[in-house]
């Protein structure tokens, strides 16, 4: 991409006003609370110290919009005490210029660190260091300046005594994750009818869990229809798509595959109810379609073997669906798994399986989970850790990251270096109010290109904006010091209302709200206005220029992402064929520890791939075609584990010797595969072929691993063609050499691998 084509882009995701769920009462609790801290410091103390007191109350607000699943009031406290510190701090070295710079610098360095911690811990550091540049020219006296500290710490306590008095919707970011969770699964369900081998993105399953992190004293208020529903909508995605999909499934036309068209949209129905039954809190009403669906006894007779098993398990895991979601034991009006059907001597179906609260009970696996998994808290509860818990692995995410080749260090050398760059010239400069240089810096500048460049356009559009309607309504209204407080309350109040809407609209709330605010102050807007648009623009520039001259590209990463995910991927395939092998599974790995480490690795690639997108460098060595095809050929590889995972043998079943042999193979393999990625060679896969080629179909009753196994090495096989960009040689007669010899076909030739 040209450097032309890239800030185009940018320009215009940072203008970009997007649509999206308001939450106005949280809002106007964050704006009350900024008034409230505004009225009594007006009342007490005057409007310096107001002033100081509201950006302690603003920035602790925000602190508790950020990405957390229920406002944390100690995260307001927290911004708060560190915007006092940092302000006293800065007063004491303010009248000396370099003692200051070196304070801002040291200030600044590691809060471009603290993006190792997190987006929330990043960004409350990066918001200190940008409004202690101008709380520090408030005070006039040490003592001053200690009082303004205190107020500030009083500010973000109002807003953490606020939302613990006034929550709103409690549990809603929670009912809302889960929702989404099942919501995606049912259309999900719908698309399979369509499409049997249809994509799923597993980032609402992964919100879903992040949301179930909670603490120990949260779980004992934690409405009931949010407890258990999460794990059985992991557990639901197989079972869908070993139900659908042809290789492991039902044919592509016939009655069995109208039966399984059926389940599947039925299944969307009791899935969509759900959903909105844990969204609002309200009983389940389920379709009478989607119940006489899965409680014919048709299903018996038409679907034998794994797929009748997937439909078994399908019915039973929706019957718990409905019961966490209606908080109560399921009825007639629920849908149940379908009537066994006659013998078919596949070995390990035997009829439908119990319920998850029978499984756990007797202390036994439930088929589909696969290894027994490792103890959890009373309740199954994740444990979400407690803010003084986070600091020692905040403190080992940075230290890891402290190396000059770490995209945050390099954040945080430039950020550093710009911040005191744009201090220096602003001081010289003989336009006054010289800190919002560096502010709008510090504010704009981001660890990857695409957030710096679109946040420094929407910071420039919006401070344009915000100033002139602010300037226009005080050339209209002359608003004294007690309404100019509210109007500066007023645009915080919208700033939180439409901050998920883009930079672009809440850069322009915060324009109009620093205008008020400074003009509580007794300044002008003559006095401020002109300096701040110029300078604005002045920090902008100096924040694009510094990611242009010291970049931290993702392109030349996407290949050790890529191999992250394909020893990932790798490590969970293994782990599910070796519990073929040992079925009791006293000595496999963990099945769900791996697909968790698997997901992750896929969506670190995923993000490094779309800032790769926007970035205005060549792909050295990855081009973006090459890039699809390695991401289609894992995802596929993900996939077949994932339907093998939906047939684990229960505890009783015969062993697979040669499975053993194969998850061996698959794990070595795909390590090696890994480090040759990173090396820019062809992985090769022979070790795996080598173990299906000696695997003798005789020693497996049941053939889905065996099936399964031949799609696995076929998914690898087109990794090695997606990265293999060297142009295959040409015959005398002008075919292509691949087409010879049957490579163009996968690793087995034509062979369809349903047939082995």
């Amino acid at each position: 991409m040209t450097w032309w084509r890239a800030l185009r882009q940018t320009t215009r995701s940072g203008l970009a006003v997007e649509r999206t769920r308001l939450e106005p009462l949280v809002a106007l609790r964050g704006a009350v609370g900024l008034a409230v801290v505004i009225g009594v410091s007006l009342a007490l103390f005057g409007p310096a110290v107001a002033a100081s007191s509201a950006f302690g109350a603003f920035q602790a607000a925000i602190a508790t919009f950020q990405r957390s699943w229920r406002p944390r009031p100690e995260l307001a406290i927290a911004s708060g005490t560190s915007l006092a510190i940092s302000t006293f701090l800065g007063y004491l070295t303010g009248s000396h210029l370099l003692l200051f710079l070196a304070l801002l610098a040291l200030w600044t360095f590691l809060a471009g660190l603290s993006w190792s911690a997190g987006p929330t811990i990043g960004l409350i550091a990066t918001s200190n260091v940008a409004i202690m540049l101008v709380t520090i020219t408030l005070p006039t006296s040490v003592a001053a300046a200690a009082g303004h500290a205190a107020m500030m710490v009083v500010g973000g306590a109002v807003q953490a005594a606020l939302v613990i008095v006034f929550p709103v919707r409690r549990w809603g970011a929670h009912r809302d994750a889960l929702a989404d969770a099942l919501a995606a699964e049912a259309d999900y369900a719908r698309r399979l009818r369509h499409d049997p081998v249809a994509p799923f993105d597993p980032a609402p399953l992964m919100t879903a869990r992040a949301a179930a992190h909670i603490t120990p004293r949260q779980a004992r208020t934690r409405p009931a229809e949010l407890h258990g529903a999460r794990g059985l909508a992991e557990r639901i995605r197989p079972v869908l798509a070993s139900l659908a999909d042809p290789a492991l499934g039902v044919p592509a036309e016939g009655p069995e595959r109208d039966r399984v068209r059926e389940l599947l949209a039925a299944a969307g129905a009791v899935l969509d109810a759900a959903a909105r039954a844990i969204r609002h809190g309200t009983p389940v009403d389920l379709p009478p379609a989607a119940i006489s669906t899965f409680r014919t006894p048709d299903t018996g007779t038409i679907l034998k073997g794994p797929p009748h098993r997937a439909a078994t398990r399908l019915g039973t895991l929706l019957r718990d669906v409905v019961e966490v979601a209606t908080g109560t034991p399921a009825s007639a009006s629920t849908p149940s798994a379908p009537a066994a059907p006659p013998a078919s001597g596949v070995v390990g179906d035997h009829g439908p399986p119990r319920s998850v609260g029978t499984a756990q009970a007797e202390g036994t696996a439930m088929p589909g989970e696969g290894c027994p998994q490792p103890p959890t808290p009373p309740g199954g509860t994740l444990v979400r850790p407690g803010l003084t818990a986070l600091v020692p692995a905040a403190s080992k995410a940075i230290r890891t990251d402290l190396n000059r080749r770490s995209p945050v260090t390099r954040h945080a050398l430039r950020v550093t270096t710009v911040t005191v760059t744009g201090y220096a010239a602003g001081t010289f400069l003989p336009l006054g109010h010289g800190y919002w240089a560096p502010m709008a810096a510090v504010m704009v500048m981001r660890p990857d290109f695409s957030q710096t460049y679109a946040r420094a356009v929407a910071r420039f559009g919006g401070t344009l904006v915000g100033v002139a309607l602010a300037t226009a309504l005080v050339q209209l209204a002359h608003p004294g010091t007690y309404l100019s407080g509210a109007l500066a309350a007023a645009s915080a109040g919208l700033m939180y209302l439409l901050m998920r809407t883009g930079q672009f609209a809440a850069q322009a709330c915060v324009a109009a709200y620093v205008v008020f605010l400074l003009g509580m102050g007794g300044e002008q807007w003559t006095q401020t206005v002109p300096e701040r648009v110029v300078l604005t623009l002045i920090g902008g520039i100096l924040a694009m220029a510094a990611y242009a001259v010291y970049p931290a590209w993702e392109t030349p990463r996407l290949r050790t992402r890529l191999a992250d995910w394909l020893a990932a991927n790798g490590r969970y395939a293994a782990a599910v064929v070796a519990h073929y092998a040992d079925p009791a599974g006293k000595n496999c790995p963990d099945v769900r520890t791996a697909l968790l480490a698997a997901r992750t690795a896929r969506a670190s690639w995923q993000e490094a791939l779309e800032r790769a997108e926007h970035e205005p460098v060549r792909h050295r060595g990855l081009s973006r075609a090459a890039a699809a095809d390695a991401g289609q050929a894992l995802s596929q590889l993900g996939r077949v584990a994932m339907l093998l995972e939906a047939h684990l043998p229960d505890r009783g079943t015969p062993p697979v010797p040669a499975a053993a042999a194969l998850a061996d193979a698959l794990r070595t393999a795909t390590e090696r595969g890994a480090q040759a990625v990173r090396e820019r060679r062809v992985p090769e896969w022979n070790a795996v072929r080598d173990a299906l080629d000696a695997w003798d179909p005789g020693e497996a009753p049941d053939r889905v691993v065996r099936r399964g196994g031949t799609l696995l090495l076929r998914a690898l096989a087109d990794l090695s063609d997606a990265l293999d960009t060297a142009a295959a040689p040409m015959l005398v007669d002008g075919t292509d050499t691949n087409v010879r010899t049957g490579k163009a076909d996968g690793p087995q030739g034509p062979e369809d691998p349903t047939t082995r």
